[in-house]
């Protein structure tokens, strides 16, 4: 994401009410219990769930703007890692559930806490079985606006909405396991007027009008964190085609934005540029296409939805993203969205390589060179807000902050002059590829620069990355 810088939770479980005995085959009692209520993520102990991993989500979405709303069927596809008697789906707001079955069959449910869809199959859940969530609901999803963090969720547009899901944010608009640890393909089908254009993640796979409506299909076929997720629909100029490379490209300008054709043309070659550069640097490009969306959303940052990034421009009609935000949100589809953080501390691995991307990219292109691009952030003095904090911890409300961003791109060019040149080559092609379509710790990177290079970074990491304050050269 770009954005305007500004006691581990421990998940325990009872014995559960609900606990669901059968007998197994040599006649002993086979026990099952909950699926736990979250993924044990200390900075947002509410998202994600336990007890079970999803393979898909089949999203099918009808979006009506006489009433702002949806009417929605969600089917998750996953696989029981425990013997479960129950377990949990994220979904916050509003949106009412017409039906909910599991496996095909009615099953029971209720909505509690902050974001808890705790639904109770007819049967136990083995585990390794595969099964299946169906879940219908309607309404209009809601918005989140974080006091810390902004906005993310469903954010109507002029002329019609943009799904925005980091952190949080998915589980306004679908049933979902949201932590970027369960990553997921997905399969979108948009259904909305004619008139409206429908977009979303992943490669298009065919469209249909009747009736005055239109209906496309959109699959994801690699791995997609949740927060990564996107859906946008209103009116668009879209453009298709390939980078030198052979990436397939789609991209987006919301006609709101009153872009020129040729900006539009000079923002899909960008995109195209970019992300070839960026193929070079840190080897195969990671998903099955490129491109981007830029919309009048007014949330005020750019975020690296996957395969295809988000760019809401402010109040700038006529604008494209500059080639500075492309290398951002472009790196991150290496750093972040392939290899997604394991907990939300970790998020300066995403946040520190994109604005290093940046870095590197003015730096090919005629800009300062990257250690004078080092050397003016690090000329910030001790008593700037930048310097307060941990990189690998910055905190629940800090995870936007420029200790994030700048200070986790300083950390890079420090790690760089530390192991050399051809060391940091090789680490900017081998750490994604080591991680494709995982997750990974700030320890797990550490570990792996040091095996790479041979050499002891307990003291970079130490100074860059575990401690607060401004870092002596």
């Amino acid at each position: 994401m770009s954005r305007t810088p500004r006691a581990l939770v421990a998940v325990t479980l009872g014995v559960a009410a609900s606990l669901a005995v059968t007998a197994a085959p040599a006649g002993a009692a086979e026990r099952f219990t909950p699926g736990a209520p979250g993924a044990g993520d200390p900075y947002f102990p509410d998202m994600g769930n336990g007890g079970y991993d999803v393979a898909h989500y089949d999203i099918g979405l009808k979006y009506d703007p006489a009433t702002k709303g949806i009417q929605a069927v969600t089917r998750v596809t996953a696989r029981a890692t425990q013997n479960l008697s129950r377990f949990d789906l994220d979904f916050l707001g509003p949106l009412k559930i017409s039906s909910l079955k599991v496996d095909g069959r009615a099953a029971s449910y209720t909505r509690t806490g902050a974001q808890e869809l705790v639904i109770t199959p007819r049967k136990g859940i083995r585990d390794r079985r595969s099964f299946t969530v169906t879940v219908a609901y309607s309404g209009v999803p809601q918005t989140i606006n974080d006091d810390a963090l902004g906005v993310s969720g469903w954010v109507p547009t002029p002329d019609g909405a943009v799904m925005l899901n980091q952190p949080f944010g998915a589980a306004t608009v679908y049933p979902v396991n949201d932590h970027p640890t369960d990553k997921a393909t997905y399969t979108y089908t948009l259904t909305a007027p004619s008139g409206l254009t429908t977009l979303a993640n992943g490669d298009p796979r065919g469209k249909r009008s009747a009736g005055g409506w239109t209906t496309t299909r959109w699959d994801v076929r690699n791995p997609m964190a949740s927060e990564l997720a996107m859906i946008a629909i209103g009116r668009y100029d879209v453009l298709t085609g390939r980078t030198k490379a052979g990436i397939p490209n789609l991209t987006a300008t919301d006609r709101a934005m009153a872009i020129k054709p040729e900006d539009a043309k000079k923002f899909h070659d960008q995109t195209a540029e970019v992300t070839d550069f960026q193929n070079g640097l840190y080897g195969r490009y990671p998903f099955t296409s490129t491109g981007g969306i830029v919309v009048k959303a007014g949330v005020g940052y750019a975020l690296e939805t996957q395969g295809r990034p988000v760019y809401d421009l402010g109040r700038r009609p006529g604008s494209i993203p500059s080639t500075g935000l492309l290398a951002h949100e472009l790196g991150h589809q290496w750093f972040g969205d392939s290899v997604s953080p394991a907990k939300w501390a970790d998020i300066w691995l995403n946040e520190g390589f994109a604005t290093y991307s940046e870095w590197l990219y003015a730096a090919a292109h005629g800009g300062p060179t990257v250690q004078k691009q080092f050397d003016e952030t690090y000329a910030t003095p001790a008593s700037d807000g930048l310097w307060k904090g941990k990189v690998a911890d910055p905190g629940r409300d800090h995870i936007f902050d420029g200790l994030v961003y700048d200070r986790g791109a300083m950390a890079v060019h420090v790690l760089r002059t530390k192991i050399g040149e051809r060391a940091f080559s090789q680490l900017l092609k081998a750490w994604p590829a080591a991680y494709r379509y995982g997750n990974a710790s700030t320890k797990d990177f550490v570990r792996f620069a040091e095996r790479l290079s041979r050499k002891d970074l307990d003291a970079w990491a130490k100074a860059w990355l575990y401690s607060e304050g401004k870092p002596s050269l």
